[in-house]
Protein backbone atom coordinates (compact mmCIF):
# COMPACT_ATOMS: atom_id res chain seq x y z
CA UNK A 1 0.00 0.00 0.00
CA UNK A 2 1.08 3.43 -0.96
CA UNK A 3 1.08 5.54 2.20
CA UNK A 4 -0.32 9.31 1.74
CA UNK A 5 2.14 12.42 1.30
CA UNK A 6 2.50 14.84 3.78
CA UNK A 7 3.62 18.39 3.49
CA UNK A 8 4.81 20.31 6.32
CA UNK A 9 5.18 23.99 6.67
CA UNK A 10 7.03 25.24 9.50
CA UNK A 11 9.44 27.88 10.21
CA UNK A 12 10.87 26.32 13.16
CA UNK A 13 13.23 23.73 12.28
CA UNK A 14 13.35 21.99 15.53
CA UNK A 15 8.98 21.86 14.72
CA UNK A 16 9.35 20.81 11.28
CA UNK A 17 12.23 18.53 11.67
CA UNK A 18 9.92 16.65 14.56
CA UNK A 19 6.84 16.30 12.80
CA UNK A 20 8.71 15.30 9.75
CA UNK A 21 10.69 12.31 11.31
CA UNK A 22 7.03 11.09 13.25
CA UNK A 23 5.78 11.32 10.29
CA UNK A 24 8.23 9.13 8.00
CA UNK A 25 8.71 6.82 10.86
CA UNK A 26 5.14 5.56 10.61
CA UNK A 27 5.45 5.50 6.60
CA UNK A 28 4.46 8.87 5.54
CA UNK A 29 6.13 10.34 2.60
CA UNK A 30 7.00 14.01 3.93
CA UNK A 31 8.30 16.51 2.04
CA UNK A 32 8.90 19.74 4.17
CA UNK A 33 8.59 23.72 3.46
CA UNK A 34 10.14 26.60 5.74
CA UNK A 35 8.03 29.47 4.72
CA UNK A 36 4.17 29.88 2.88
CA UNK A 37 5.52 30.71 -0.37
CA UNK A 38 7.67 27.66 -0.61
CA UNK A 39 4.79 25.40 0.73
CA UNK A 40 2.57 26.88 -1.85
CA UNK A 41 5.42 25.86 -4.95
CA UNK A 42 5.89 22.71 -2.63
CA UNK A 43 1.99 21.88 -2.69
CA UNK A 44 1.85 22.27 -6.80
CA UNK A 45 5.02 20.26 -7.07
CA UNK A 46 3.81 17.41 -5.18
CA UNK A 47 0.09 17.45 -4.98
CA UNK A 48 -0.32 16.30 -1.13
CA UNK A 49 -2.90 13.92 0.56
CA UNK A 50 -2.33 16.53 3.81
CA UNK A 51 -1.00 19.58 4.36
CA UNK A 52 0.19 20.72 7.93
CA UNK A 53 1.02 24.35 8.35
CA UNK A 54 1.87 26.88 10.71
CA UNK A 55 -0.28 29.99 11.02
CA UNK A 56 2.65 32.41 11.61
CA UNK A 57 5.31 32.22 8.96
CA UNK A 58 7.17 34.62 6.75
CA UNK A 59 6.36 35.16 2.98
CA UNK A 60 2.78 33.66 3.06
CA UNK A 61 1.11 32.72 6.48
CA UNK A 62 -0.57 29.36 6.98
CA UNK A 63 -4.51 31.69 6.39
CA UNK A 64 -3.01 33.02 3.11
CA UNK A 65 -1.51 29.69 1.97
CA UNK A 66 -5.06 27.68 2.13
CA UNK A 67 -6.60 30.57 0.47
CA UNK A 68 -3.97 29.89 -2.49
CA UNK A 69 -4.56 26.61 -2.15
CA UNK A 70 -8.60 26.99 -2.39
CA UNK A 71 -7.85 29.12 -5.57
CA UNK A 72 -5.93 26.74 -7.43
CA UNK A 73 -8.67 24.10 -8.83
CA UNK A 74 -6.09 21.15 -8.94
CA UNK A 75 -5.27 21.92 -4.93
CA UNK A 76 -8.36 22.89 -3.26
CA UNK A 77 -9.46 20.06 -1.65
CA UNK A 78 -6.27 19.41 0.17
CA UNK A 79 -7.01 18.87 3.49
CA UNK A 80 -5.23 21.26 5.92
CA UNK A 81 -3.55 20.57 9.92
CA UNK A 82 -3.16 24.30 11.18
CA UNK A 83 -0.37 24.77 13.98
CA UNK A 84 -0.72 27.65 15.72
CA UNK A 85 0.54 29.07 18.82
CA UNK A 86 -2.14 29.84 21.72
CA UNK A 87 -3.83 32.76 21.39
CA UNK A 88 -4.35 32.52 17.49
CA UNK A 89 -7.14 29.88 17.04
CA UNK A 90 -9.88 32.26 17.52
CA UNK A 91 -9.20 34.22 14.23
CA UNK A 92 -8.77 30.29 12.42
CA UNK A 93 -11.67 28.86 13.60
CA UNK A 94 -13.92 31.69 11.46
CA UNK A 95 -12.43 30.61 8.60
CA UNK A 96 -15.88 29.18 6.92
CA UNK A 97 -15.32 27.32 3.69
CA UNK A 98 -11.81 26.57 3.87
CA UNK A 99 -9.56 23.42 3.66
CA UNK A 100 -8.55 23.96 7.52
CA UNK A 101 -9.90 20.36 8.79
CA UNK A 102 -8.30 20.61 12.33
CA UNK A 103 -6.14 23.06 14.55
CA UNK A 104 -3.55 21.75 17.45
CA UNK A 105 -2.57 24.27 19.57
CA UNK A 106 1.57 24.73 20.25
CA UNK A 107 2.94 22.85 21.90
CA UNK A 108 1.61 19.73 21.13
CA UNK A 109 3.19 15.74 20.87
CA UNK A 110 4.19 14.47 17.72
CA UNK A 111 1.83 11.27 18.76
CA UNK A 112 -0.73 13.91 18.79
CA UNK A 113 0.10 15.28 15.18
CA UNK A 114 0.18 11.38 13.92
CA UNK A 115 -3.28 10.67 14.91
CA UNK A 116 -4.92 13.68 13.88
CA UNK A 117 -3.12 13.12 10.41
CA UNK A 118 -4.50 9.56 10.32
CA UNK A 119 -7.90 10.63 11.54
CA UNK A 120 -8.02 13.47 8.59
CA UNK A 121 -7.04 10.94 6.19
CA UNK A 122 -9.29 8.27 7.66
CA UNK A 123 -6.43 6.14 8.13
CA UNK A 124 -5.92 3.41 10.77
CA UNK A 125 -3.20 3.44 12.99
CA UNK A 126 0.15 2.29 10.72
CA UNK A 127 3.31 0.10 12.16
CA UNK A 128 5.66 2.81 13.87
CA UNK A 129 3.34 5.10 15.11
Amino acid sequence: MNMPTILVCDDEPHILHVVASKLRNAGFTVVTAEDGREGLDAAREHRPDLILTDYQMPELSGLELCARLRGDPQLAEIPVIMLTARGFAPEISGADGSNIREVLTKPFSPREVLQRVQATLGIGAVPGD
